[in-house]
């Protein structure tokens, strides 16, 4: 999803939103709410992927959630794909990613909810996939599947390491996530009632998820498919935006770290830390090194190293941020 949103007046959470409960009597199994803002490029292929294993109107909603995008049409856009099948809903003005979160929840009228980015894509069988991983384990509070990373063109780039080799219910997943980010939002849905207990997203607009899925594994089990059902798409605007280039995003995480940790077993919270720090400093240092190579953003780039730094020391890291600096003094 792109991180080019204006700059933030106040739009912030500071607790999770309250959701109210569904009072209709009658309810689909799903709600696929796709919130919107400036990804008019991936859309299309978004919403047509949606379609193709689409339930009855009956069964599943589907929406799109546009937090006023200023780059295409969105309404007609919809209208066009949909053909009356797929509702649309703006915002009266932008009010930001976590605020358009919020109401794609509380929007929402199905058992399981599935917040999809207009860039991303459903594989065949997602669906019905994860519909069998909440009726075969009622327990859990949400399920997501396997995915894989793809590029601007819809290649395929990079594959995760999956979480299990059989579906089911995973085990020891609290202190597993707590070490990193392990979802990407394409690949998770979460029961409606989930979300009414907890709230929605909040305090962070980079990685707000992570948090989000730690507060439910705190309290349910998580299904889980190895089957490879999403595609999470990583584009250029992924790593673009103030964010990046003042390091925010590693501020946020950091704020994410200290907040989820405190959900862990006591003898849990210090290694588990200490394994969550040093992932993203060396992630810090990857970002610099795109942020470079793409853009040659020399700011970006030094922020990011300093802040990665700023969460773990090691010899092997230290090596790598004197090689980048080095690119930077070279220009190359």
């Amino acid at each position: 999803m792109s991180n080019t949103y204006p700059p933030d007046t106040g739009r912030t959470p500071e607790q999770p939103p309250c959701i109210a409960p569904v009072g209709a009597s009658t309810r689909p199994l799903w709600s696929v709410m796709i919130p919107v803002y400036n990804g008019g490029a991936y859309l299309r292929e978004s919403l047509e992927a949606v379609l193709q294993q689409a339930y009855s109107e009956n069964d599943m909603q589907i929406e799109v959630i546009d937090d006023c995008s200023t780059d295409i049409d969105v309404r007609s856009l919809v209208a066009t794909i949909g053909q009356d099948r797929i509702g649309y809903f703006c915002q009266p003005r932008n009010v930001g990613s976590l605020r358009n979160f919020e109401t794609c929840i509380n929007r929402s009228n199905g058992i399981y909810i599935h917040l999809l980015h207009g860039d991303d894509i459903v594989l065949p069988g997602f669906y019905k996939t994860l519909a069998r991983l909440f009726e075969q384990h009622p327990a859990a509070g949400a399920a997501f599947c396997h995915y894989q990373y793809i590029d601007e063109t819809g290649k395929v780039v990079f594959i995760p390491q999956a979480e299990a080799t059989e579906e089911g219910i995973l085990k020891n997943w609290l202190v597993r996530l707590a070490e990193r980010q392990r979802i990407q939002y394409v690949a998770i849905a979460v029961k409606r009632e989930v979300y009414e207990k907890l709230g929605a997203f909040y305090g962070v607009h980079y990685g707000e998820d992570w948090e989000m899925w730690m507060r439910i594994a705190a309290q349910y089990p998580f299904a889980y498919t190895p089957a490879i059902l999403a595609s999470y798409r990583r584009h250029s605007d992924s790593i673009s935006g103030k964010s990046f280039t003042t390091a925010q995003n590693i501020r946020d995480l950091e704020f994410v770290m200290n907040k989820i940790n405190k959900l862990l077993p006591e003898e849990e919270k210090k290694p588990s830390l200490q394994k969550a720090r040093k992932f993203y400093a060396y992630y810090a240092l990857r970002t610099a090194r795109q942020l470079w190579t793409r853009s040659k953003d020399r700011q970006g780039a030094i922020a990011q190293m300093r802040s990665g730094w700023g969460l773990h020391k090691d010899i092997p890291l230290a090596v790598e941020i004197v090689k980048m600096v080095g690119r930077l003094i070279l220009n190359r």
